[in-house]
């Protein structure tokens, strides 16, 4: 099992050269590879999907309920219009953090409106690559409070000084 399944969606795989005066320079291989390390640092276990397709995200998640025990996601576009995935998050039990590259409240309207934030622990928007990054901080720690603590696992591995 991992820890956390951290999902990107539709049009992330084109970070980094897509609109990156609204998205930034990083590349969704930088984010996870931020992501990577950070989690290390944390002693918890992730795993990352990306994909454009809504089904994929759906399985996915429906998946994580035995897999994972929390989810980050950027839904992308789908973020604003699927019930699908929206009801997906809402049969999962752990914690689920949403965040975003830019702040969809600065946005055109339909950007301002998410299907999944009812059914999130709560949305990070606007921060760029530390959005993920901040979205892993509050998984670890909403993780903590059910009892899962990965720093203690990683000091019983020796993993650190």
């Amino acid at each position: 099992m991992n820890d956390v399944l951290v999902i990107f969606g539709p049009n992330l795989n084109m970070l980094g050269t897509r609109e990156p005066e609204i998205y930034g320079s990083e590349s969704m291989a930088d984010i996870m590879a931020a992501l990577t390390s950070r989690a290390e640092d944390l002693g918890r276990r992730i795993d990352m999907i990306q994909s454009n397709e809504e089904g994929v995200l759906v399985t996915a998640i429906q998946k994580a309920r035995d897999d994972a025990a929390a989810i980050l996601f950027n839904l992308a576009a789908y973020t604003h219009t699927s019930v699908a995935l929206r009801d997906a998050l809402a049969m999962f039990d752990g914690p689920k953090v949403e965040v975003h590259l830019s702040n969809n409240d600065r946005r055109e309207a339909f950007r301002q409106i998410s299907m999944t934030a009812g059914v999130s622990d709560g949305v990070i928007q606007g921060f760029g690559i530390d959005s993920f990054l901040l979205g892993l901080d509050a998984v670890h720690r909403l993780l903590i409070r059910r009892g899962d603590n990965g720093v203690v696992r990683k000091i019983m591995k020796g993993d650190i000084g």
